[in-house]
């Protein structure tokens, strides 16, 4: 269900529950780097029983320091992709927490955490109106933004794996919601075919892909990718609005209004160069 989140409202809750800052985050220097809880869209429910945060609601970070603004201007973890991974990483305080591994909402509400506690909420965009084509400058609060938790079963417990019925086919696939790790091997591929100078877009195929574990109960990854090159559009649309509805994240649509035309739309909230450096 989507609500008003309370996710990135916690800032200061180890200090208004008296929870003391774990030992480990004390500069020699003598201050402390706050430490805040962040809520997990997906609540612990889709990780194994051997996973740290299985059953966790939610995740201790320590706030971003000028260490994690060299993580951010890495060349050769943005080449690779794996800047954000690196990041999470390093502000878990509980190390035994593999972010590559974490769902892709779990994943944006750390990172949107770490961006309000360590620049705070105002995020303003650059945007070009859909309509006449002006450029705009709009700031939103991230704050702000609902939080849609996992309404769904998995197939048992502890497991990132869930069940539809196709309404064309009529076939049973499980699926999956993509984690750090796909995102990682899904830049790789768009970076492989750009360089490539593969033109043809599978954005479609290439995401069930990543998604879709099962088909009737058949788990080869050659004829699941038969059947999704031939699975029927209305098929593809309905498994993937099915999973856009009921995707544990942080929801990244905000409100937008042209100063110039005054056309209004919901859009997706971009996430450009001022989201680590408001000040770029």
């Amino acid at each position: 269900m989507s609500r008003n989140n309370d996710i990135f409202t916690t800032a200061g809750m180890h200090e208004e529950m008296n929870q003391p800052v774990p030992a480990h985050l004390t500069q020699d220097l003598g201050f402390e780097i706050p430490v805040e809880e962040v809520p997990l869209p997906s609540q612990g429910l889709v990780y194994p029983v051997n996973h740290p945060l299985h059953g966790k609601k939610s995740v201790s970070i320590r706030a971003m320091t000028a260490r994690e603004e060299d993580i951010l201007t890495s060349r050769s973890l943005i080449k690779k992709g794996t800047v954000i991974s690196h990041l999470l990483s390093s502000c878990m305080t509980d190390k035994a927490v593999d972010t590559r591994a974490m769902l892709s909402g779990d994943r944006a509400a750390v990172m949107i955490a770490l961006r309000i506690t360590g620049y705070g909420a105002d995020y303003e965009v650059s945007m070009t109106c859909p309509s006449c084509e002006a450029n705009q400058s709009p700031s939103y609060n991230l704050a702000d933004l609902a939080v849609r938790t996992l309404d769904i079963e998995p197939v048992e417990p502890g497991a990132n794996l869930f069940e539809f019925s196709l309404p064309v086919s009529r076939k049973i696939v499980r699926f999956k919601f993509i984690t750090g790790e796909d995102e990682e091997e899904q830049a790789i591929l768009t970076e492989r075919k750009r360089k490539q100078g593969l033109v043809v877009e599978s954005l479609v195929t290439d995401r069930l892909q990543r998604c879709i574990v099962a088909v009737d109960g058949e788990t080869s990854g050659g004829k699941i990718s038969q059947f999704i090159r031939n699975m029927p559009a209305r098929d593809s649309l309905t498994l993937r609005r099915y999973i856009d509805t009921h995707e544990p994240t942080v929801v990244m649509e905000v409100p937008f209004k042209c100063t110039s035309c005054e056309y209004e739309e919901e859009v997706g909230l971009p996430m450009g160069p001022t989201f680590f450096w408001p000040d770029a």
